[in-house]
């Protein structure tokens, strides 16, 4: 804290001082781009800080990925916690735990010091994920988990250099419970050098301004932040809003989606975020620690605020109560590495509410990230017999006010995270990509549709004890339109094994599943949702739709009431029907509320019996099944009618 005397910086300098320390830590990244051994941290699955000495955020970069934002300045103060009074230039210290303001264990950070002589200035953070950190399953997400001793290491604060030297030991300790140390000692020193890169930048900014105008610089970006959130907060009308999304299912329990409830209050230039009516931690590896719960509740509010620095001025003005041992509020031993399926909730939950707030930035539903896992002995490489395949696919983000969701883009848990490359993965894994391409049909329908996910299908080459596992959601939560909009589609992954016709349906969570070398595995994402009545959409755009093969004409006709005709697909000729387009809107305008609130059992019968597809299923009759048997699951279909309802029939009528 500087002297209340102290004079502000004159706005060029801090300007100056601002724009370097974000610099500083997009520098990082550069370095960890260039020297990093993980193909996942290569494709951008990291993120780097700068903090002052008392460990608060000055500074992420511009490509963080959003679900490390939030979370940084409670590792680094951890680190301080555990080793302030005997810190040295030179030491870098690892830190992974969730329960101490992490996200999983996958996420390890590496914390440096910085000195100025003998004074200690500040610290950069590198973090990184790693694609296996040990426990019970290759990738260590094991969905059937209940407690961290089945999925990682867990590293509390521990020293990995010091004063320059590399700690072999503790390094090669914690590398030896891994599938791959060899990456890992390789990461370690990708990271401890990026941390180098950003020590370096703020010792020169100290040669060349002092360290009090750099120190100075600090306090005052976070105080720009603080007043800047809080000016825009007081602009707007206090007040409550709330909503509920869902996870799925709890794995240990009977079918029903678990709830997670968000109460936002306005009051003055404060915001409160109340999570109490969210369910109890489960029986899974679907629970999030409280650090990783702060981190969403930041990444879904800094949307709305895309023009302003992230630091710890942003946090300053965020209040959240979270009651004790619930889905958001986890605490040791509780698992946690899938915390990512609520804190996609909790984004999309804050989207929705910040839309009512800001109609002009308003979005539906986006897509949920999946994660595909799977290791085992790779045939190809002797010298190198184990392989860790890990990889997620974009999809896509809900219709906007005035514009089309995002087609294909990374999930809103990791904006900056890249789509990997499917020549890289074939180089590193035993695996052949035979389909990646947008999935026609994914987008929800709305006057703006959703953006449209991808499908892939990909072979398991040359390999022996090979497991697989699928890490997702919204396979029962389905992506929401809203304002009248519908939902997208249904996630889960098939495999089809070798010698076989027929591929057999396996959902979105299971873990540990046994692969063998010709076995093939499809999945898709979803789409966004939709935004806005579908009715209401223009049908020359419905057309164009079905003329980049976004919509196919069988749904087109279905979910738009649009009747299109084909001419000559090899030309992409396709024709409107107005007067059968005219007619069909009538007729979807008069039924589709009694769609909905169709006997259940009676649409899970239809399905069965082959008259409807999944797609009818959740998006006129918003039922949900057990998609393999066709079996109705009442109690998600409860919940579930009762959100499609409050998202979408309400508009209609």
């Amino acid at each position: 804290m500087r002297d209340a005397n102290t004079q502000p910086l004159d706005p060029v300098t801090f300007e100056v001082l601002k724009n370097s320390f974000i610099t500083a830590v997009d520098q990082m990244s550069e370095q960890m781009l260039r020297t990093c051994y993980s193909f996942v941290i290569y494709n951008r699955d990291f993120s780097n800080g700068l903090h002052d000495a008392d460990g608060n955020s000055v500074a992420q970069g511009n490509q963080d990925i959003a679900v490390h934002v939030g979370t940084l300045h409670f590792t680094c103060k951890d680190v301080i916690r555990v080793f302030g009074g005997e810190m040295m230039p030179g030491d870098v210290y690892a830190i992974n735990d969730p329960y101490a303001g992490g996200t999983h264990f996958s996420d390890v950070r590496l914390v440096r010091p910085i000195f100025d002589d003998d004074t200690l200035v500040g610290f950069s953070q590198s973090n990184g994920h790693w694609s296996d950190l040990g426990g019970s399953v290759p990738g260590s997400f094991d969905v059937s988990a209940r407690d961290m001793f089945r999925e990682a290491v867990r590293i509390t604060p521990v020293r990995l250099f010091r004063q320059g030297e590399f700690c072999h030991d503790v390094a090669g300790m914690i590398a030896a419970n891994t599938r791959d140390p060899a990456s890992i000692i390789g990461d370690i020193h990708s990271q401890a050098s990026a941390t180098q890169v950003a020590e370096r930048e703020v010792l020169r900014l100290i040669g060349k301004y002092g360290r009090d105008a750099v120190l100075q610089g600090m306090e005052e970006v976070q105080d720009y932040v603080e007043r800047a959130v809080r000016q825009r907060i007081s602009a707007l009308p206090d007040g409550t809003w709330e909503t509920v999304d869902y996870i799925d299912r709890d794995p240990g329990q009977g079918e029903g989606m678990i709830p997670i409830h968000i109460k936002m209050t306005i009051k003055g230039d404060r915001i409160l975020y109340d999570f109490a009516g969210s369910h109890p931690t489960i029986s899974s590896i679907y629970n999030s620690a409280p650090g990783a719960t702060f981190s969403a509740v930041v990444a879904g509010m800094k949307t709305f605020f895309p023009d302003l620095p992230l630091n710890s001025g942003f946090y300053r003005v965020i209040d959240i109560d979270a009651p004790d041992n619930t889905v958001v509020s986890a605490e040791w031993p509780v698992a946690v590495t899938g915390f990512l399926m609520p804190f996609e909730k909790i984004m999309n939950a804050i989207f929705e509410m910040w839309s009512e707030i800001m109609p002009d930035r308003a979005i539906a539903c986006a897509f949920n990230l999946e994660y595909l896992l799977a290791g085992g002995t790779d045939l190809r490489t002797p010298e190198k017999p184990m392989f860790m395949f890990y990889e997620w696919l974009p999809g896509g983000w809900g219709g906007r006010n005035g514009k089309d969701g995002s087609d294909v883009t990374t999930a809103c848990f990791g904006t900056g995270l890249m789509s990997q490359p499917n020549e890289g993965n074939e180089r590193v894994n035993p695996t052949r990509t035979s389909e990646f391409q947008i999935l026609r049909d994914s987008a929800g329908p709305g006057k703006w549709r959703g953006g449209c996910g991808v499908q892939k299908t990909s072979v398991l080459l040359e390999s022996e004890n090979a497991v697989m596992s699928y890490i997702c959601d919204r396979e029962r939560a389905v992506v929401w339109g809203v304002e009248g909009g519908l939902p997208s589609m249904p996630h889960g992954l098939s495999i089809r094994r070798e010698g076989e016709t027929e591929a057999k349906w396996l959902g979105s969570v299971f873990s540990d599943y046994p692969v063998s070398t010709g076995d093939e595995f499809a999945r898709p994402t979803a789409g966004g949702g939709g935004f806005g009545d579908p009715l209401d959409r223009d049908p020359a755009r419905v057309l164009e739709d079905v003329i980049d093969d976004y919509v196919s004409i069988e749904r087109a006709a279905r979910d738009y009431g649009v009747a299109i005709r084909e001419v000559d697909a090899e030309l992409c000729e396709f024709e409107i029907d107005a007067d059968a387009t005219e007619a069909m809107r009538a007729e979807i305008r008069a039924e589709r509320v009694g769609w909905a609130r169709m006997d259940p059992e009676a649409v899970a019968k239809l399905y069965r019996d082959g008259e409807i597809d999944a797609l009818d299923a959740v998006r006129r009759y918003a039922v949900i099944l057990d998609w393999e048997s066709g079996a109705l699951l009442p109690k998600t279909t409860e919940q579930f009618r009762e959100s499609y309802e409050k998202r979408t029939v309400v508009n209609w009528t």
